[in-house]
């Protein structure tokens, strides 16, 4: 008789336990680069992240299919599905983080501008640096904060639904 604990294998979901994660997180990079880059590859990178966010919002409603397969309801869970999960990402992903971003680094290149007399190239550096330095600052409180505007709100709607773990 085997006295070892079970392992129990928990299924890898590609989109928060892998390095496509990391994609979520394009736009912030792209904020950050906003005053050395051209506009449109901070553009770019929104595009990523929301590519990122649909994604995973297609993959969640593919599970909830899988999961109720035939049950009364199935459609109303499926959409539950895609809906939370599109919205917490665009919040959580997209939208606040990259606003964030933007501002923090729009107010560290003022500051600087104000406060040394850094040639313009040294302060655009410096200030996607801090923005770039930001961002694992940002992301759990963030998380958070839409958690607790989602459970407040809308999923209040639907029943809670499934609730997003990052």
């Amino acid at each position: 008789m085997d006295s070892s604990p079970e392992k129990v294998t928990k299924e890898v979901d590609i989109y928060r336990d892998t390095w496509v994660r990391f994609l979520g997180y394009a736009n912030e990079v792209g904020e950050a680069f906003r005053a050395l880059v051209p506009v449109g590859a901070v553009w770019a990178s929104y595009a990523v992240a929301t590519a990122y966010v649909s994604a995973d919002a297609a993959d969640k409603g593919k599970k909830a299919a899988v999961e109720h397969g035939e049950n009364p309801g199935k459609t109303t869970r499926v959409a539950v599905a895609v809906v939370d999960t599109f919205v917490w990402q665009a919040l959580a992903s997209v939208a606040i983080p990259g606003f964030t971003i933007n501002r923090i680094c729009a107010a560290s290149l003022y500051l600087l501008g104000r406060a040394t007399r850094w040639p313009l190239p040294v302060r655009k550096w410096t200030t996607t640096a801090i923005g770039l330095s930001t961002i694992p600052f940002i992301i759990t409180p963030i998380d958070r904060s839409v958690d607790f505007l989602l459970d407040s709100s809308l999923r209040k709607v639907y029943g809670g639904g499934s609730k997003h773990e990052p």
